[in-house]
């Protein structure tokens, strides 16, 4: 499992809070085109509410992506990921309408389920399994998720069908837990570990864990990310994975040095994107602001009026566009931009 870079897919809306339709498949088409290997879709970066009755558009946002994808004939691999929460018979049905329309796994939200033990969850993960190969989810409680011990990981990762697990528990300790249960599971080679914390992203990338375990010292390592934070800037964060594994291969003190210090201007730019400083109530529209500056989206709506950037969030992008040039990827997005019209242009 060689690992690779998938961004969650954000949901690109008109001034009126109606789908935009164009811009959500240009999204996809950005992703592809900047080299991802796949695309997270009805996630957080999606917004949860699409699956209200009045709004309507989880099967639609799937089968929008999904078409983007087949449409680009790509001949290197490429995870169509979507989405899935809720309880099991709202799990068991997404899973479902996610086969409907060609998605390979389903990365399985165990928000919302806080009153539930840890066996019923658990219960619940196998009867998704069952339908759908299951990426874990590890969501950190300040948004949702809940704390899980190392005996529920230890039973997670030896399940049937879970492929894969993204850790966002924003937590070092919690993070060592589930690393911990799969280096000693019978699945260790099964199972693909991503981080999903993006507080810590490069370190993550970079950190080889090591256990004593009774088949001797195993070795687990983080294999790519599934993020939100990588909805942007997504041609770089191709480069830095790639740069990451170049370093694993062979490691060199000046390299460790730069991906050392350019972790520190990962970590505060992602604190302006996803504002922890008022506990990431402008997370989706800082996503949005910085894809509408570069023209991949109108605006920075959400289906919910009262989700919008913070008091200071837009000049903490800014200052973050001034002091970190090299980590947005504008250049990139411009000559996409000009491709795609022109190639809209010719197919008139």
């Amino acid at each position: 499992m060689q690992g690779t870079v998938i961004p969650a897919h954000p949901l690109a809306l008109n001034e009126d809070r109606s789908l935009d339709e164009y811009h959500q498949r240009l999204l996809t088409q950005y992703y592809i085109g900047a080299g991802a290997g796949g695309i997270a879709v009805a996630v957080h970066s999606t917004q949860f509410e699409i699956r209200d009755p009045e709004v309507n558009l989880f099967e639609k946002v799937l089968q929008l992506a999904s078409e983007e994808v087949d449409k680009a004939d790509l001949t290197r691999p490429f995870i169509k990921v979507c989405g899935i929460c809720g309880p099991t018979e709202q799990a068991v049905n997404e899973a479902f309408i996610a086969l409907k329309h060609g998605y390979h796994v389903g990365l399985l939200s165990m928000g919302g389920l806080r009153d539930w033990t840890e066996k019923r969850i658990l219960e619940h993960v196998r009867k998704v399994a069952e339908i759908i190969p299951v990426f874990g989810f590890y969501l950190q409680p300040s948004v949702g998720g809940r704390i899980f011990s190392y005996d529920f990981w230890s039973e997670f990762v030896e399940t049937d069908n879970v492929v894969a697990i993204k850790c966002a528990s924003f937590n070092r300790y919690q993070t060592l837990d589930v690393m911990r249960a799969l280096a000693n599971s019978s699945r260790k080679h099964e199972v693909a570990m991503y981080t999903g914390n993006d507080d810590n992203i490069v370190n993550d990338l970079m950190t080889t864990y090591r256990f004593a375990t009774a088949q001797g010292e195993t070795e687990i390592e983080f294999k790519g990310g599934l993020l939100g934070h990588w909805a942007v800037w997504t041609r770089k964060a191709v480069e830095l994975l790639e740069q990451v594994k170049a370093w694993k291969q062979n490691p060199g003190a000046e390299l460790t040095r730069q991906l050392l210090s350019h972790a520190i201007a990962v970590t505060d730019s992602n604190a302006a994107l996803f504002d922890p400083s008022h506990d990431f109530h402008g997370c989706i529209p800082g996503i949005h602001e910085v894809l509408r500056r570069q023209g991949l989206m109108k605006g920075t709506w959400c289906i919910n009026p009262e989700e919008s950037l913070s008091p200071g969030q837009k000049e903490e992008i800014d200052r973050i566009y001034r002091e970190y040039p090299h980590l947005n990827d504008d250049d990139f997005v411009k000559v996409f931009l000009k491709t795609n019209i022109q190639s809209a242009t010719i197919d008139k």
